[in-house]
């Protein structure tokens, strides 16, 4: 049901003469002046969304670094010692930081911004407690042999392209695949060696086989090393 005064305005505008009711305003101008009536506030925040959609940040500046990638782009953690112990993200290093477990050492990543405050995107990190890690052992592989051994034939002493495993006591005898009996052998050397031991072949080892020390470095295993990392890291400064 139409109210009173509904009808009463059109009953008002019928009996006027020359008057007619407004048209409605096109969609575009519509918007307009909706833009024109919202708060400065409420214009200004429109804005920087547009901003950020066009990958510009709030000053104008272009956004160098997506933050999707950047929280999760690997940090170096150190010891107290300075000793390499983890790799971690950017996320788990602002709270651990912002928690004051760890100090932020390197940042050659950007920044995070957050409603009221600005965070460092860490590179590298060091923990502000001492943390014991038992090192785990070298998994046997012909890799860690060839690497222990230096790439060198442990029976001519040649550095050859053509290495292989030997057992030192071979299977054949009960030989275990352990790696006090195992060492990298060119292919002239196991060929000759063949089925026999050392003494049976008339060879001799260059040195006694064993088990090579624990890496400490063995959570930067097959990772990519950053240029800020290898301050930190001793083998990537022999060069």
């Amino acid at each position: 049901m139409r109210p009173v005064w509904a009808s009463r305005c059109c009953v008002a505008a019928s009996a006027t003469p020359g008057w007619q009711l407004p048209q409605a305003l096109p969609k575009d101008d519509l918007d307009e002046a909706r833009e024109d009536q919202r708060p400065a506030d409420m214009v200004e925040q429109a804005e920087i969304e547009q901003l950020a959609a066009n990958g510009v940040s709030a000053n104008g500046n272009a956004e160098a670094v997506d933050v999707g990638v950047l929280i999760r782009a690997p940090v170096l953690v150190l010891n107290l010692n300075y000793v390499p112990v983890n790799v971690c993200t950017v996320r788990r290093a602002v709270v651990l930081v912002c928690k004051g477990k760890a100090e932020l050492l390197e940042n050659h990543r950007g920044e995070l911004h957050t409603v009221t405050d600005v965070f460092e995107a860490p590179s590298i990190i060091r923990l502000a407690y001492m943390v014991k890690r038992p090192f785990l052992p070298r998994k046997l592989s012909k890799k860690e042999v060839f690497l222990r051994d230096r790439f060198t034939c442990q029976y001519c002493g040649k550095k050859a392209q053509d290495l292989t495993l030997d057992h030192v006591i071979p299977r054949r005898q009960n030989g275990a695949h352990t790696w006090e009996n195992v060492v990298a052998a060119c292919n002239r050397c196991n060929f000759h060696k063949a089925g026999r031991t050392p003494v049976e072949a008339k060879m001799r080892l260059r040195q006694t086989p064993r088990a090579p020390d624990p890496n400490p470095y063995l959570i930067l295993q097959n990772r990519v090393i950053l240029e800020e990392w290898k301050l930190y890291i001793p083998w990537s400064n022999r060069d």
